[in-house]
């Protein structure tokens, strides 16, 4: 909801100022169709960060700055501002009711696998030990499309 690509913007610039955080790199920006609900398309990328914080420190910290845009958490999918998503810490497994490391779904959705892939190919997924570029291999990419400018 509202001007996603400039509260995407907005929120890596307050990520990378973010004590304890040093954004390393970036994708580029991907339109994808919705999942849930009947909403407006997404624009999706990643951001690979150097943390000295602990993951659910991390998440936290994720948390409280989709607050900062106007996240609302009403329904499951449902439309908002922002949503970042923790998919993985090094080469963590976390399975907790509050953190599940790697992020139980990323390995099903194109629209993760895509930007990711763009800026860590060759990062091996820690539960099935494929790099991400083979994992982008086996999902339909066809709801996802690359923004220019």
């Amino acid at each position: 909801m509202g001007d996603s690509r400039a509260i995407l913007e907005s929120a890596l610039e307050t990520i990378a100022q973010t004590s304890g955080i040093i954004l390393e790199s970036r994708s580029s920006w991907y339109q994808t169709v919705a999942v849930g609900p009947p909403q407006p398309d997404y624009i999706n990328g990643c951001a690979l960060l150097r943390v000295n914080l602990r993951p659910q420190e991390l998440l936290e910290t994720l948390l409280e700055i989709e607050v900062k845009f106007g996240r609302v958490r009403q329904e499951r999918w449902g439309a908002r501002t922002l949503d970042l998503d923790l998919l993985l810490f090094d080469n963590l497994i976390v399975d907790t009711p509050a953190l599940q490391l790697p992020h139980p779904r990323m390995r099903e959705r194109a629209f993760v696998l895509m930007p990711l892939a763009e800026i860590a190919p060759d990062w091996s997924e820690p539960i099935s030990g494929q790099t991400i570029r083979t994992l982008l291999e086996a999902v339909d990419c066809s709801g996802v499309r690359l923004l220019c400018g």
